[in-house]
C-alpha cells in the first residue's frame, strides 16, 4: 500500500520506518523544510531521533498534496491538541474514501472528544473508515528495531486487521481489537499517569512509590474506562498496562521525563525549558479530569496532576494530598 504519514515527530518517523519495512510506500507530510531535506538526503531526522538513521525508501515533502498523490491510507501522527486546526485547514483536499489511522494520544481541550471523534467532527468520515494504532511504543526503540507489540483497533474488525497487516514488520506485531474508546482513553491517560510518576521519582521517591502510583493509576484508567463502555479486558492488554507500563517506566518517555523535571523544580516553567518537545499529558491531564468528572468517575491521581500543571499546588503538596486520601476496598465489587 501507499501510505501518506502526516507529522515527522517522534513517532510518525519511527512509524513510516516501520510501515516501509512491512513493505509500504511511505510519504511524510511535514512543515519544517530543514527536517523534510534532511530526511529526504541524509535519512535521518535529528530534530526528533538525533544519531538514528532511517530507511532509504522513505521520502517526504512539505507539499501537503503532494504527500496525498495516490495514497491508499492516511496516518495521522501530528500533536494531539493540534488536530482539529489542521484537519480544518486540510479539509477542502482532504480525500473522504480512505482510511484514515490515527497514532495520537490525547483528549481535545474544551470538547472532551477522543481524536478519532475529532477526526469525525471535522471530516465527516464514518466511523468504519477510523482506526486506531496504540500499545507500549517507544519511538527510539522502535527505529531501532527491538521486538515490540502494538493495538491496531477500529469499530470495524476489517479496517483493524488491514492496519494490523500494514505494520506487520519482521519486529513490530500489531494485536486487532475493536474497543476503539477504551484504547483511546488509555492512550491519553497514561501519559497523565507517567507524569505522576515522573514527578515521584523526580522528589527522590522510589519503587514503592511507583508502584503506587502506576497501580491505582491504571484503576482509575479502568473505571474511567468502564464508565465509558470500555471493555475491561482493554486496560489490561498492550493498549493498557503495557503503554502504562513503558511510559512510565522508561527515560525515553517525555511524560515521565518531564514528571522527573518538575518533581525536582517544583516548577512548571524551569520543567518546560529542560524538555522542549510536546508532552501531550500535560494538555491532556485538564481534559481528562473534566471528562471524568462528567461521567462521574474520580480519579485522585490525574485530578492532582491536573491541578500541578496548572499551578494550583505543588508536587509536594500534590504527594500530601493523595497520601491523605481515605482508603476502602482495593477492588470495588
Amino acid at each position: 500500500m501507499k501510505i501518506s504519514v502526516l507529522g515527522t515527530g517522534q513517532w510518525g518517523t519511527a512509524l513510516a520506518q516501520v510501515l516501509v519495512d512491512s513493505g509500504n510506500e511511505v510519504t511524510m507530510w511535514g512543515r519544517n523544510p530543514e527536517v523534510i531535506g534532511e530526511i529526504n538526503s541524509k535519512h535521518s531526522n535529528t530534530k526528533s531521533l538525533p544519531g538514528l538513521s532511517l530507511p532509504d525508501a522513505i521520502k517526504a515533502t512539505t507539499d501537503f498534496e503532494q504527500a496525498l498523490d495516490g495514497a491508499t491510507a492516511i496516518l495521522l501522527a501530528i500533536p494531539a491538541q493540534s488536530l482539529r486546526e489542521n484537519l480544518t485547514s486540510w479539509r477542502p483536499i482532504f480525500p473522504k474514501h480512505l482510511p484514515v489511522i490515527s497514532s495520537l494520544k490525547g483528549i481535545e481541550l474544551g470538547t472532551h472528544l477522543r481524536m478519532t471523534e475529532v477526526v469525525q467532527d471535522v471530516l465527516e468520515l464514518e466511523e468504519e473508515q477510523l482506526s486506531v494504532l496504540t500499545g507500549p511504543n517507544l519511538a527510539r526503540e522502535v527505529v531501532l528495531r527491538q521486538p515490540v507489540g502494538a493495538v491496531a483497533a477500529s469499530t470495524s474488525q476489517e479496517l483493524a486487521d488491514l492496519t494490523a497487516a500494514i505494520f506487520h514488520a519482521p519486529y513490530f506485531r500489531a494485536y486487532t481489537s475493536t474497543d476503539v474508546v477504551g484504547c483511546e482513553l488509555a492512550a491519553a491517560a497514561k501519559n497523565v499517569i507517567a507524569l505522576a510518576v515522573g514527578m515521584s521519582i523526580g522528589m527522590g521517591f522510589g519503587e514503592n512509590t511507583q508502584a503506587l502510583v502506576i497501580t491505582r493509576g491504571l484503576n482509575e484508567l479502568t473505571r474511567l474506562g468502564m464508565a465509558r463502555g470500555a471493555k475491561p479486558l482493554t486496560f489490561v492488554g498492550l493498549a493498557g498496562v503495557g503503554d502504562l507500563l513503558a511510559t512510565c517506566g522508561s527515560s525515553l518517555s517525555r511524560n515521565r521525563t518531564f514528571g522527573e523535571a518538575l518533581g525536582k523544580s517544583g516548577s512548571m516553567e524551569k520543567a518546560s525549558a529542560e524538555v522542549t518537545s510536546t508532552v501531550e499529558g500535560v494538555a491532556t491531564a485538564s481534559s481528562i479530569v473534566e471528562l471524568a468528572h462528567s461521567v462521574g468517575v474520580g480519579i485522585p491521581i490525574m485530578e492532582a496532576v491536573a491541578d500541578v500543571v496548572t499551578n494550583t499546588i505543588t508536587p509536594t503538596e500534590a504527594i500530601i494530598r493523595l497520601m491523605s486520601i481515605d482508603t476502602g476496598a482495593e477492588i470495588d465489587e
